[in-house]
């Protein structure tokens, strides 16, 4: 080869990688978007048992073709609360399994050299993915051409990868210097670090393969540089840990060690092997006469099984290990600033998880906007401010949210997302803002009160028990809101609009009543102006929350 043809080579190898990474984002984008919602309530499950855990992780890989984003979404989950260490592991180590699809694909589609390869047929879907993208009308059909696309453009990158791998096969020079990569620690860390640089496990692997294939390098150095791989790919988990809550610190540690542990026991057997003078390489080729294809991948897949098999029953004891490795600092903690919940900056990866927690985020925020409401009650009713800086604190986390929800939506509103989610997350825009105003209400509440206590005024009892029905009122709405909410529940939207004519009907009879009371001299005029104004803000209450409810009929 001149320099010209190793130059061609190179940019070839360069090229191959960046349409397989592509091809990777593009299948797992799409296979999110048209699987939202089976992702979502795939997590939900994770907590039933460890087994269950292990399905769970490897069955969300298999769908976003990335262990590091699994991982990144479980440290989400953990960091929110939602997830226990315990559970977090589990679904960990069944993403190791669930990434081993992407290198058993590249290994099928390198079949096929004495008639049409399944490589080039698999790259047919590329053109044909195309096509429905160009001329697809329906948002469903659309991502099933996305999805077919990045799967053939898949093995276009391949086919890519594995010519430029041929042509430095054919080099004598490099086949030696590769050669001399024998020691197995080296090639681990090798794998590591490549792996950590292109940020996914998968196109390191199938490049493994790759040069497998082609004769670059031995099967047993491939099955080393694999192992590093899986060491390479918990970067991206011990990024989003850093930022994150000692438990998201943890989850990453887990993934780590975990990781560590599966290659540490397989070169202990390796170095075994190695005195009776086989080694994996032997071994495996002995397993999978004749299908060099598939040697490393299978490697690869029983790696990982065995793995779990292996450190499954000691989750209780890694989980204990890393609560030992990061502590609980002693002291109070600083509990006063507001925060999500359950959303995690990193959740923005995967849409279809972010979606679904910025939900969760909306429900807690009606649930806080309604416990202001249910105080600000409580205190223009009784005039004991006790409780006053848990008022404040909460309507801080109403403000924070309307900002930062707001901000998290606009930018998944960029991202390719399910036609559903998009419409959702548009009338949660305007969800946020009745909530936040339902705050703003409870906020004008505590002013009457405020009010009242400066002129040593305050209801009389019937006026209270009016605002104690009333309140009843508002929380039995709350109730059939967020069921409507959840949900989508029809008949609790239908109980919610019924609730509110209660509502309007109320407040119109307190108005009378009041008039009634002012003429018998039980109230005074400076009084009754704010029992108005306080009925009148508890039906603009009603009306916010029921827009909450409403919501639902845009996308349901």
């Amino acid at each position: 080869m001149n320099a010209t043809e190793i130059a061609t080579s190179i940019l070839s190898l360069v090229a191959g990688v960046g349409i397989f990474l592509i091809a990777c984002t593009m299948m797992s984008s799409n296979l999110e978007a048209l699987g939202s919602r089976r992702l979502k309530s795939l997590f939900a499950k994770a907590s039933k048992s460890k087994l269950l855990g292990v399905g769970v992780g490897a069955a969300t890989t298999a769908v976003v073709q990335s262990s590091s984003a699994t991982s990144v979404m479980v440290i989400g989950f953990v960091n929110a609360g939602i997830m226990t260490l315990a559970q977090a592991a589990t679904v960990i180590f069944g993403a190791n399994i669930g990434t081993t699809i992407t290198a058993q694909l590249v290994a099928l589609g390198m079949f096929g050299s004495n008639s049409i390869s399944t490589s080039v047929i698999f790259a047919t879907f590329a053109g044909i993915g195309a096509f429905i993208l160009a001329f697809a009308k329906k948002d469903r059909l659309q991502k099933l051409g996305g999805i077919m696309a990045g799967f053939g453009m898949l093995f276009v990158g391949l086919s890519m990868m594995s010519g430029a791998m041929s042509d430095f096969s054919e080099l004598e020079s490099v086949r030696d210097f590769l050669a001399k990569f024998e020691n197995p620690i080296l090639l681990v860390l090798i794998g590591a670090i490549l792996t950590a640089v292109i940020q996914s496990s998968s196109v390191m692997t199938s490049m493994a393969i790759t040069m497998v294939v082609t004769g670059l390098i031995s099967l047993n150095q491939g099955i080393y540089i694999t192992m590093g791989a899986n060491i390479g790919t918990c970067v991206t988990a011990l990024i989003a840990g850093i930022t994150s809550t000692k438990n998201a610190k943890r989850t990453a540690l887990i993934h780590l060690i975990f990781n560590i542990s599966g290659v540490i026991v397989f070169m202990l057997i390796g170095l075994f092997m190695s005195i009776g003078g086989i080694d994996y390489g032997y071994l495996f080729n002995k397993m999978f006469p004749n299908a060099t294809q598939i040697q490393l991948s299978m490697f690869h897949t029983i790696f990982n099984i065995l793995t779990v098999i292996i450190v499954l029953p000691l989750t209780n004891l890694l989980v204990k290990l890393v609560t030992k490795i990061v502590p609980d600092k002693k002291g109070k903690q600083n509990i006063n600033e507001p925060c999500f919940r359950f959303f995690e900056e990193h959740m923005l990866r995967t849409p279809p998880i972010a979606v679904q927690q910025i939900k969760n985020e909306i429900m807690e925020m009606a649930n806080t906007a309604v416990n202001n409401f249910e105080a600000a009650c409580k205190i223009v009713c009784d005039l004991n401010y006790e409780n006053i800086e848990i008022f404040r604190f909460r309507e801080k986390q109403l403000n924070f949210l309307n900002n930062e929800l707001a901000t998290v939506i606009g930018k998944l509103l960029k991202e390719d997302l399910a036609e559903r989610d998009r419409i959702y997350l548009t009338t949660a825009l305007r969800t946020i803002i009745d909530l936040e105003r339902v705050g703003d209400y409870a906020e004008n509440i505590v002013e009457y009160a405020d009010k009242l206590k400066e002129t040593n005024a305050k209801f009389s009892e019937q006026a209270i028990r009016e605002i104690d029905y009333l309140k009843e009122l508002i929380m039995k709405l709350y109730v059939e809101v967020i069921m409507t909410y959840r949900d989508n529940n029809k008949e609790a939207l239908s109980n919610a609009f019924e609730i509110e004519d209660e509502i309007d009907t109320v407040t119109e009879q307190m108005a009378q009543n009041h008039i009634i009371r002012l003429g018998d001299g039980e109230c005074t005029a400076e009084v009754g102006t704010q029992y108005i104004s306080l009925s009148a803000n508890i039906e603009r209450i009603a009306d916010h929350l029921i827009n909450m409810a409403k919501s639902i009929k845009s996308y349901s």
